[in-house]
């Protein structure tokens, strides 16, 4: 049996999807866009919103009891390559403030 996993601390989903579904040994989280979910803005710069999507996984995975370093698997979707080494590099630091494992990509 299935738990969907809801909370204000990520953007609501903008379909008919749900945050997150905790299937009791195993949390999916739904791609997170860089919306931050209190004002709705997103950020001009290519960092900033790479950062926002991650607090915003961190969020639903939170949401489910769980931390960053339970986090086993992601996937990177970059816009624009030009902007891959900024994005890694964010990638990297947020991971890394979390003393957390680098997930597979």
């Amino acid at each position: 049996m299935s738990k969907t996993i809801a909370t204000e601390n990520a953007p609501a989903a903008i379909g008919p999807y749900v945050q997150g579904v905790d299937l009791g040994s195993m949390v999916i989280t739904s791609g997170q866009i860089p919306v931050d979910p209190k004002t709705g803005a997103v950020a001009e710069d290519v960092s900033a919103q790479a950062r926002q999507s991650l607090e915003n996984v961190k969020a639903i995975v939170e949401a489910a009891g769980l931390k960053v370093g339970d986090i086993v698997k992601t996937t990177v979707f970059v816009k624009d390559l030009n902007d891959f080494a900024t994005v890694n590099a964010t990638y990297e630091a947020f991971f890394t403030e979390h003393n957390a494992t680098f997930p597979a990509r």
